[in-house]
């Protein structure tokens, strides 16, 4: 058996340096198309009114937050300010009942903590209704 060598005249063709160019292209492929997920949220943007009180439904839950961070769940002081008993007094009040209004009160004095607790703490069951009337201090 003979081996045909190639004459001068054809070209030789080298694809071994383009597979380090294929190996990139496709791990760019992969990982741009990873990152690309199509995601929506809808905001709604609260109004602004000049009425200094804001009244709460009767069917709502107030969280109101004290200067030194403990909670009251429709006007009723919990026992301890712990994101479980919190929770707790929160599900006790409103049942199933996961669209009701929430309207979160809190002190000037108190802490930016207990009120992101209270925020995560209805996030996680479910409430998207959620309210933070503020006041204007006299002096503003």
């Amino acid at each position: 058996m003979k081996l045909q060598s190639r004459s001068r005249d054809e070209p030789e063709i080298n694809v071994i340096s383009l597979v380090d160019v294929l190996l990139v292209l496709v791990l760019f492929f992969m990982v741009s198309t990873s990152f690309l997920r199509e995601t929506e949220i809808t905001v709604r943007l609260p109004e602004a009114t000049t009425d200094q009180s804001v009244e709460v439904p009767r069917e709502a839950l107030e969280i109101t937050i004290t200067q030194n961070g403990s909670y009251l769940v429709n006007g009723r002081e919990l026992v301890n300010s712990q994101r479980r008993t919190l929770r707790t007094a929160i599900e006790r009040v409103t049942g199933s009942k996961r669209d009701l209004p929430v309207f979160i009160r809190a002190d000037a004095a108190a802490t930016h903590q207990a009120v992101i607790t209270a925020m995560d703490v209805l996030g996680q069951l479910g409430f998207v209704k959620i309210n933070i009337p503020t006041v204007t201090p006299p002096d503003a």
